[in-house]
């Protein structure tokens, strides 16, 4: 039975986990293997395969492994770099602050770029430490794509770009946990180094598995990468790939199968057609609907400018006098709704949607019509209806057919 039991179906809109689609449900719902066996490995040789796609690379080496993205995190660091290196990391929100205090922890020599929460990453400054860097003694930058804790996205090809204007030979180590498989992600147009995501995001699984992609550079890093490394480490994988086994150790054999119709799902619908929010054909602007509805309540994005807002979550921003952690707790308690917390420089300050994975645009609108109620509820006085209508009015006139039902 379920712990707190509310009637109908709770309506999951934090920016994850996310909801994941009857289909992998149904895939995930069997047996244990004997993962030994012939038939996993010949399983995993094919999600290898196509979990390249989704980085959009054809050149990088996937792994994944039991894991979520902080360990994600400590895999692509570990596996690269060694105690003493100099790398560039940008604190732009809690979960780029939480990646920076595991460079630290692990013992890199972090230059941290700030930012004001609600700012993208000072690229300016990265320049600059680039440029004055002419010994090359920084060895990485590394960047969250895609803040959630403040709904704002990097722009990874100006990085690239400014890495190659200095032709410097830094490693590109990118967090795209919530961006890979929602947001437009290009590992090797872009010279990304090494990518990472997590099974409870856009691929809308159980949390669980950590997916890494890694350049040819990042794979010749690992032979002088000093960093203690034991179960993270890619060379206990490659050894396993030549043998054609893949596994050093016991995989969720469940998982492996939810990933399978997790990305058949993706393949049939087409990587490049899907964009948030919800497995459909592309839209011009779908992160127009919560920001149009944000416009109409009066309310603000914590995402300062227009180029860094997400598609995959947005953060809004609550008057002085509301406690923004009061609209998250009604929102659950009466609502059956869950939204995002504001966290740390930002928490009783914001409250954040998630729109990514497994919803359509009708579930979308429901979420807003549920925060309205809630703004009314704390005192807030939004006009019933007006952020829904803005969202439903661009939607109507946007929103193309379900191809499989033409």
């Amino acid at each position: 039975m379920d712990y707190v039991y509310g009637p109908g179906r709770n309506h999951l809109f934090v920016p994850g986990p996310v909801n994941i689609p009857e289909p992998v449900i149904r895939a995930m719902n069997r047996n244990n293997e004997d993962y030994r066996s012939p038939a996993i490995p010949a399983l995993t040789k094919t999600l290898l395969e196509d979990v390249k796609k989704i980085f959009k690379s054809t050149t990088g080496t996937p792994f994944i492994i039991p894991t979520t993205g902080t360990g994600a995190w400590e895999s692509a660091l570990t596996n690269t770099l060694s105690p003493g290196d100099r790398i560039i990391s940008f604190l732009i929100g809690q979960f780029s602050l939480l990646w920076i205090d595991q460079q630290q922890r692990l013992g890199f020599n972090v230059d941290v770029v700030e930012s004001d929460w609600g700012h993208g990453a000072n690229l300016e400054v990265m320049a600059s430490k680039l440029a004055a860097d002419t010994a090359h003694s920084i060895k990485a930058i590394c960047i969250v794509h895609n803040e959630t804790a403040t709904g704002v996205t990097n722009n990874l090809a100006t990085v690239r770009k400014i890495l190659d204007h200095y032709n410097h030979p830094a490693l590109l180590l990118v967090d795209g946990v919530s961006s890979i498989c929602a947001l437009d992600f290009r590992m090797d147009e872009w010279g990304v180094d090494v990518a990472l995501t997590g099974s409870q995001k856009a691929l809308s699984l159980p949390t669980g598995m950590g997916f890494i992609c890694a350049s040819s550079k990042a794979l010749e890093a690992t032979k002088t990468a000093k960093s203690v490394r034991v179960f993270f480490d890619w060379n206990d994988y490659l050894k396993f790939y030549k043998m054609g086994t893949y596994w050093p150790y016991t995989p969720s054999i469940q998982l492996l199968y939810g990933l399978r119709a997790a990305l058949d799902l993706i393949f049939e619908e087409g990587l490049d057609n899907i964009l948030e929010p919800g497995f459909h054909p592309k839209l011009k602007k779908p992160d127009r609907c919560p920001i149009l509805a944000v416009e109409a309540w009066g309310l603000k994005n914590c995402a300062q400018k227009e180029e860094w807002f997400s598609d995959t979550v947005t953060a809004v921003i609550v008057p002085p006098h509301i406690d923004s952690s009061e609209i998250v707790k009604r929102a659950w308690k009466r609502y059956n709704l869950s939204l995002g917390l504001g966290l740390n420089k930002v928490a009783g300050k914001v409250f954040r949607i998630g729109h990514l994975g497994n919803l359509n645009e009708l579930q979308l609108l429901g979420c807003l019509a549920g925060v309205e109620m809630i703004l009314k509820d704390v005192g807030y006085p939004v006009k019933l209806g007006s952020g829904v209508a803005a969202a439903s009015a661009y939607l109507q006139n946007s929103m193309p057919m379900i191809p499989s039902r033409i």
